[in-house]
């Protein structure tokens, strides 16, 4: 399979004020690249938002904004990719609002939940967070809520996926982001 893991990362309760973004490449079920990076929200940090991924204010004060960002990572969002995230209608939501923040032009693209394949697949785990996930498949997720780890992990649970339960299984869970 071919596809892009996301994960973003937010200050506040906002789904505008994404701070951190990672991106995963996957060809051939095989990752091949690596995208991260910290993002100026220009916004005020929430202690909650602090307490779950640990970025401050300080953190990204020198970061680039998410319109500075776009022109590096939007052709990774197109009507014939495959975006995939664990939780995809947040990250899909913090993509569209940061977007509509921004007046930048939000994309069409396919997409694919990794909670819902998991909850299919794995209807025995106790809940289908990351975390357990991730356990469960022996996929390594180093720092839970860092948004490279949590991407790399997401498209480890679909390439495993994929492997065990074949292309027929997994396009069922495919929809186009509008």
């Amino acid at each position: 399979m071919n596809f892009t893991a996301i994960d973003f990362e937010t200050a506040n309760n906002k789904r505008a004020s994404a701070c951190s973004l990672a991106i995963t490449v996957v060809r051939n079920n095989k990752i091949i690249d690596e995208f991260y990076t910290l993002i100026n929200p220009e916004v005020d940090f929430n202690w909650r938002n602090i307490k779950v991924n640990g970025l401050h204010e300080k953190d990204v004060a020198n970061a680039p904004t998410f319109p500075e960002i776009w022109p590096i990572i939007k052709n990774f969002f197109s009507y014939d990719k495959l975006v995939i995230a664990h939780n995809n209608s947040f990250d899909n939501s913090v993509l569209k609002n940061t977007l509509i923040r921004y007046n930048l032009i939000v994309p069409k693209y396919l997409t694919l939940d990794t909670v819902k394949t998991s909850k299919y697949f794995l209807p025995d785990l106790s809940d289908h967070k990351l975390k357990t996930v991730c356990e469960n498949m022996n996929i390594n997720l180093h720092h839970h809520h860092n948004a490279l780890d949590d991407s790399l992990a997401c498209a480890n649970i679909l390439i495993q996926q994929q492997q065990e339960f074949g292309n027929d299984a997994i396009k069922n869970f495919i929809q186009v982001k509008k």
